[in-house]
């Protein structure tokens, strides 16, 4: 506690943790496949800098991002990194898929990987409306909201609190036991975190997708119900942030990232766009950067920079863990803004075990 490098964010919770969201970006003029590959090369570098959990993220239907499938990916990480790194998704979208298949499927990571593995559920569609239709188990008809009810019975499996009478009572003996992942509800609005408080789940907000969390966040320690699996209320934020030398190297590596935003509120899909045609791009006066500013917080700059940022993100969420989520195009850029960032906050493994 003595290295002025460690964060002093909050007395109560100690240092504050560091994390990891990918989103397993594309590059233009690269691939999905080496994307994926990339994502793997990052896990190995945030498992050697100190980084306490890597989670990847769960889109469908677009160029830009990789991962339809967390779990795979899940399992390529942790069979590549040293049993401290926790691993885990960010999130699986349940809506798309039945609570029993979700709960295997991370049961058995859970058996190979013991004691690592994390279950962030989302509940958005993470894709557009058609792909999403194409996603679901019936497209007969428009599904219900039923993900609280769904989510009750992935906890049910993955607990193994099945009442006795429930018709799947039998199916709660998973293949991966008697292991199981910690379940995280993720979240980017008031519900998530009023559901992850009455279920007694740990919560992440999306606060990348939404900077308006704050409130939110504090509701659900307020209102925490404690479970058996989680006695007490744990908050994570997960922050768009990239690091580099300068404040202005990380600003112009930020420009693929606005553009690849500006077209998305346009409907074109894009791969992540090299720097030099994004700056040409974000020339123009209609490029559309005032609807990327709205609701959307980004963090950029050099360490003392961003670390004064993702701190006074994680004082205002009153959470004990910052996941560090980007969107860069040369991957290069992308592995020294996660060293940088580590660097400044003194991380080692030898101290996020501890912490852990």
């Amino acid at each position: 506690m003595n290295d002025p490098r460690i964060s002093q964010h909050d007395a109560t919770n100690g240092p504050l943790r560091l994390s990891v969201l990918d989103q397993s970006p594309i590059a233009k003029g690269s691939t999905g496949a080496q994307a994926l590959h990339n994502s793997v090369d990052l896990a190995k570098l945030a498992d050697e800098l100190g980084y306490h959990r890597y989670w990847v993220a769960e889109h469908h239907g677009t160029p830009a991002l990789a991962c339809a499938s967390p779990e795979v990916l899940i399992a390529a990480i942790a069979s590549q990194t040293s049993t401290r790194l926790r691993v885990g998704s960010g999130g699986v979208m349940l809506p798309h898929y039945s609570p029993l298949k979700v709960a295997e499927t991370f049961n058995m990571l859970d058996g190979l990987y013991a004691g690592r593995i994390d279950l962030g559920v989302g509940r958005a569609a993470g894709t557009d409306p058609k792909t999403a239709l194409a996603l679901q188990r019936d497209r007969s008809r428009r599904m219900p909201d039923d993900f609280r009810q769904h989510l009750e019975e992935l906890l049910a499996y993955v607990w193994n609190r099945m009442p006795p009478e429930h018709p799947f009572a039998r199916l709660a003996a998973l293949p991966g036991r008697p292991g199981k992942p910690d379940v995280w509800l993720l979240g980017s609005s008031p519900q998530s975190g009023i559901w992850a408080a009455e279920l007694g789940l740990a919560y992440a907000f999306a606060d990348f997708i939404n900077a308006d969390g704050a409130m939110t966040a504090a509701q659900y320690r307020e209102t925490f119900v404690p479970s058996n699996e989680l006695p007490a209320p744990r908050t994570a934020v997960a922050v768009w942030a990239i690091c580099a030398d300068t404040d202005e190297e990380a600003r112009t590596l930020s420009a693929s990232f606005r553009m690849l935003m500006s077209l998305m509120h346009r409907g074109q899909l894009i791969p992540v766009p090299p720097v030099e045609e994004a700056l040409e791009f974000l020339k123009c006066p209609r490029s559309g950067l005032d609807r990327i500013a709205t609701g959307r917080r980004i963090i950029t700059g050099s360490p003392p920079t961003v670390r004064a940022g993702l701190e006074a993100v994680a004082r205002e969420y009153g959470a004990e863990e910052v996941l560090v989520v980007n969107v860069v195009h040369d991957h290069l850029a992308r592995r020294r803004s996660y060293e940088l960032i580590a660097q400044e906050f003194g991380l080692t493994k030898e101290r996020a075990a501890a912490h852990a």
